[in-house]
């Protein structure tokens, strides 16, 4: 199979002081691309404070893929195989408000992690078959019933 043999290469980024539905925005423009495209999406991205933290992290990644491969010349021979952003800690703090009331206020953070493969249909979540494993077969009215000793109406 194709992604035993595939040069994979992760890195991981926690605790940005970004919300992961502004994260999102960017991760979902780089996903399914070639590594120099994304990194030049993540330059001239519009959410600066999420593109830096991104653009840093895919070269964390592309060194990652170098360390595994030196022969590895250029971010072009690499795909974005898989990026996600997943919620992290939420920091609680309140504002004062009218008659001694208080607001509270979520600052949220976000973890983004990013999967870079040479082979561009990689993905590390396919279902595997394990070995010796039966199949089963669909089961009919017809047989079902047969088993229970009732009659069917066709």
């Amino acid at each position: 199979m194709a992604n035993d043999r595939a040069l994979v290469a992760t890195a991981k980024a926690r605790s940005l002081r970004v919300t992961p539905q502004k994260a999102r925005r960017v991760v979902n423009m780089i996903r399914g691309q070639r590594l120099d495209q994304a990194l030049n999406i993540c330059k001239f991205s519009t959410q600066v404070a999420v593109s830096e933290d991104l653009y840093s992290l895919l070269n964390s990644a592309f060194a990652n893929a170098k360390q595994k491969n030196p022969n590895l010349r250029e971010a072009s021979e690499l795909w974005v195989a898989e990026a996600l952003v997943d919620e992290g800690f939420t920091m609680k703090r309140y504002r004062p408000r009218a008659q001694g009331r208080g607001y509270q206020i979520l600052k949220r953070s976000s973890q983004i992690s990013v999967v870079i493969s040479d082979d561009k249909n990689y993905r590390s979540h396919t279902l595997k078959k394990k070995a010796g494993a039966k199949a089963v077969a669909p089961v009919d009215s017809a047989d079902s019933a047969a088993v229970t000793g009732e009659e069917v109406s066709e």
